[in-house]
């Protein structure tokens, strides 16, 4: 049942991507989904009320410093609160692989978006935009994958 709770958070993280691709916008319904799908994903893990609570803590503290990333036009409000989500996933264990991954990814889009303005110019005002959601969704995948890599026997 987890894996198919996983299954589908990877789903709706792809299809955020694809969205913010085409639209550069991230629906509330599709974000909050990704979030609801970890609550209902948390009882079926081996976690305590306690690992619940960090979890929400650190997605607590993603949503305050993207909302301030926010204010200051750096990002979205909807790769705001897709941040609060991918955080909430990765709870303190895995956040900062999943920041590195968003990180990592980001960089790499940008690097993408800067030839491709160059290749092909657009508007001006779009051409400063980045679809942050892709590398969110990328690092969300990750975040929902994780445990279960960390949870595999070793040989």
């Amino acid at each position: 049942m987890l894996h198919a709770v996983q299954l589908a958070a990877s789903l709706v993280l792809a299809s955020l991507a694809a969205h913010d691709m085409r639209c550069r916008r991230l629906p509330n319904r599709s974000v909050l989904a990704v979030a609801a799908l970890y609550v209902v994903a948390a009882p079926l893990m081996p976690t305590s009320a306690a690992t619940f609570a960090q979890h929400l803590g650190t997605a607590a503290a993603a949503l305050v410093l993207s909302a301030a990333m926010f204010r200051f036009g750096w990002i979205g409000a909807g790769d705001a609160k897709l941040a609060a989500a991918v955080f909430l996933w990765a709870g303190p264990a895995f956040s900062m692989p999943t920041l590195l991954i968003t990180s990592l990814c980001g960089l790499l889009l940008g690097l993408a978006m800067l030839a491709l303005n160059r290749i092909a110019p657009r508007h001006p005002a779009r051409s400063r935009e980045v679809p942050y959601g892709i590398a969110l969704a990328a690092a969300g995948a990750a975040a929902v994958w994780l445990p279960l890599a960390q949870a595999a026997p070793r040989p």
